[in-house]
């Protein structure tokens, strides 16, 4: 799962789209992963969140270098931009990582959308950012619109509500509830 909260994410809708888009990266899924935040594209792990990692791996089955890592697969020149572009520090902490995904999101228009959840036209918005959206047109590995959708829904259904968050802000100040 995502490490932001839902109210430093954006919403609910936010966190289950990053939890899908990591599912859809692949590295989610690694079992030895840190929830695929410490994943190298081609499946290594790396363990410094001082900074990405710039580790170049030849992917031959596409005839490609690339540097993606983390659990969304920035490529190195894309997290030097948004680090400038954001002001980030630079550490590549899974924090920092959830932070820059939704930057991303909101630049290329993805991000009201999903907090609207209109997750379908988010994925639309979202494909020329990662490869393995339909319609991306990498030449990589693209999941099926129907996949990414029930994702999202599995990951919607165990994000808290707004009714829930409403009543753990109501606790967390002291209040109590009539037994």
């Amino acid at each position: 799962m995502a490490r932001l909260s839902a109210a430093d994410a954006g919403g609910p809708n936010v966190l289950a789209f990053l939890d899908m888009l990591a599912w859809s990266e692949g590295t989610s899924t690694l079992r030895a992963s840190d929830d695929g935040y410490n994943v190298i594209v081609g499946g290594r792990l790396f363990t410094d969140y001082s900074q990405h990692p710039r580790i170049k791996v030849w992917l031959p089955k596409y005839a490609i270098h690339s540097t993606a890592a983390g659990r969304y697969q920035f490529l190195a020149r894309t997290w030097d931009a948004i680090v400038k572009n954001y002001g980030f520090k630079g550490r590549f902490i899974p924090e920092a990582q959830d932070l820059a995904a939704i930057k991303l999101l909101g630049e290329c228009g993805a991000l009201p959308l999903i907090k609207a959840g209109r997750i379908s036209q988010a994925i639309v918005h979202a494909a020329p950012i990662w490869a393995s959206l339909p319609g991306a047109g990498y030449g990589q590995r693209e999941h099926q619109l129907a996949a990414l959708l029930g994702i999202y829904a599995a990951e919607r259904a165990v994000q808290p509500s707004a009714a829930d968050d409403l009543l753990a802000m109501f606790s967390a100040c002291g209040g109590e509830l009539a037994a």
